[in-house]
């Protein structure tokens, strides 16, 4: 069913005149005037002139170079040969405070943009060698495989046409966090251990409370069985999320007038299945160009979580939302939330979201560098990760300045890898 959907706008725009050309350049005139807004605010933390120069001097070559943004490449497009060894103590060995940064950078997008949710995300890593801090046999949830690597978890401020990414929490697996050597060798702070998935996921958005954001719907994009948790953790927060959800995990339907009542805990999938005289058809939009609806299927279900072993007490009643792409097979994606209250449509657009931050991730974050730190230490980690974060933002706000003056980005939507186009893969057993 993904089919366009003839719009209003879209029709009209047929008939309307194309705004004029655009000086050449026009679009570096506008980056430069984000890269020195944003490095005002970014490095004014920055307690050395020389540390904010070098911070601004790693924004630019985030932006400029070519290929993957390894210091050594980025110290190439400098022409100094002693750039690489300032650059590389700048990220690797210096001491500055990688949150302050980061708060400033969520201060500015912000004020820049209108976001509608905090979209929280794993992002893999592939490595080859094992020297990198937190390496180590991990799961993408989202293509369903094992692979060896780093696993972080980012979160993303998510407005309806762009999103970036504000803080990062690497998952250190239990094979760093107890071993001291291994520690000592890339210089883990004694007060960062071991973590699960979940827990990572639920740490790296209450690390930002202390910046004390506006409120907003959080979005877990994790596809873990044990959304329930997650819910109930924010639930007891006073937060509203919506969790995406692996089609193993159970639940008891609550109403007396939908099957599955009282047959004891179903599977999210079976529940959902059992339902489809419920959907309604819901538009949704193309994460690789917002401005593109296309069809599909939505149904909601309030539904009781099932009790793990050793877990909390029961959560009381959530809602679980089904979606299909395609209305003749299983629901593509499955979502759990503490919002009762909302509208089906307001769920799925929150969902949305998810999928536009999962094609950010695959475009402008690959392009910014998100991936591409080479060293091995905790720090040198989370200062290239916080300024490549930045980098990400200078491109997506400057495409959205040039669009709303009337400009085409430089950039193809066609040409970048769509994401997360299929439902959530079960990790095998």
């Amino acid at each position: 069913m993904n089919i366009p959907v003839c719009n209003e706008r879209s029709t009209l725009d047929l008939f309307s005149p194309r705004p004029p050309a655009q000086p050449a350049g026009y679009g570096r005139v506008l980056r430069e005037v984000v890269v020195r807004e944003l490095s005002g605010a970014l490095f004014a933390s920055l307690p050395r002139r020389d540390q904010r120069q070098r911070g601004e001097q790693y924004l630019r070559g985030l932006l400029g170079t070519e290929g993957r943004k390894s210091i050594r490449n980025i110290a190439a497009g400098l022409g100094s040969p002693a750039a690489e060894q300032r650059i590389h103590h700048f990220i690797s060995s210096s001491t500055w405070d990688w949150m302050p940064v980061r708060a400033a950078l969520a201060a500015y997008v912000e004020a820049a943009v209108t976001p509608r949710a905090w979209v929280v995300r794993p992002m893999p890593i592939p490595k080859a060698g094992k020297h990198s801090v937190g390496v180590d046999h991990s799961f993408d949830p989202h293509r369903g495989r094992e692979f060896y690597g780093q696993q972080a978890f980012g979160v993303w401020l998510a407005a309806d046409t762009l999103s970036t990414p504000v803080n990062w929490r690497l998952l250190l697996p239990d094979s760093w966090a107890d071993d001291p050597a291994r520690r000592d060798r890339v210089e883990i702070p004694g007060g960062v251990g071991g973590e699960t998935p979940e827990e990572c996921a639920a740490a790296v958005l209450e690390d930002i409370l202390a910046w004390s954001p506006p409120a907003r719907p959080v979005v877990l994009d994790m596809c873990s069985a044990h959304a329930a948790a997650s819910v109930h953790r924010f639930t007891r927060a006073g937060v509203p999320v919506i969790a995406r959800l692996a089609a193993n995990a159970r639940f008891t339907v609550g109403s007396t007038a939908l099957p599955g009542y009282g047959m004891g805990p179903l599977t999210a999938r079976r529940i959902l299945e059992s339902v489809k005289g419920l959907r309604r058809p819901t538009a949704w939009a193309d994460p690789r160009d917002p401005s593109v609806l296309r069809s599909g299927l939505a149904a909601t279900v309030r539904v009781t979580p099932a009790k793990e072993p050793g877990g909390d007490r029961a959560i009381g009643e959530v809602v679980l939302l089904g979606r299909w792409r395609d209305a003749h097979r299983p629901p593509s994606e499955l979502w759990l939330t503490n919002m009762t209250a909302a509208s089906r449509g307001t769920l799925v657009q929150l969902t949305d979201l998810a999928a536009r931050v999962g094609h950010a991730l695959g475009g402008t974050g690959a392009e910014a560098g998100l991936k591409d730190f080479e060293g091995r230490s905790f720090g040198g980690w989370h200062r290239h990760i916080t300024l490549a974060s930045a980098a990400h933002a200078v491109a997506v706000l400057a495409g959205s300045r040039r669009e709303s003056s009337g400009h085409v980005t430089g950039r193809s939507a066609a040409r970048l890898p769509a994401q997360d186009t299929g439902p959530c893969p079960p990790r095998a057993a």
